[in-house]
């Protein structure tokens, strides 16, 4: 399931790093303000391993767009929930001035025109004895 985020970059927070018997990883989190005129929310989530350098190029104040997936994991009948974000841009029409729109305001895309469905026929019309071609 992939979602996206527009808002306004806020806050980076230090880089995590260590040691797993796979290898080495690291991880950093940052926290993103939507766009939301009327009440705002600001919306934390993780970058992992090569996406951290990804984050490296952006300042605070910029207007991303952040692809992200949802997960929450149990340990001890407490649940712990994280965004994980794969992928980190620019939002379009960012030039440092003007405000990207958020995702949920965009306008729908066209839907393809319906379909057009044969005539009805009535109900008793199917059962006539004229038409019943029934082969005993």
């Amino acid at each position: 399931m992939a979602l996206e985020l527009v808002g306004k970059l806020i806050k980076v927070l230090p880089e995590v790093s260590g040691q797993s018997q796979k290898g080495p990883w690291s991880k950093q989190e940052f926290v993103i303000e939507t766009l939301d005129a009327s009440y705002p929310k600001k919306v934390c989530l993780t970058a992992w391993g090569d996406k951290v350098a990804d984050l490296k190029q952006y300042a605070s104040g910029d207007t991303l767009k952040a692809t992200f997936s949802a997960e929450s994991r149990e340990y001890n009948d407490r649940w712990y929930t994280e965004l994980r974000a794969f992928r980190i841009e620019l939002a379009e029409g960012d030039a440092g001035s003007a405000p990207a729109r958020p995702a949920a305001t965009q306008q729908p895309q066209s839907r393809p025109a319906p379909q057009s469905q044969p005539a009805a026929m009535s109900f008793n019309a199917a059962f006539d004895e004229e038409s019943n071609d029934l082969p005993f």
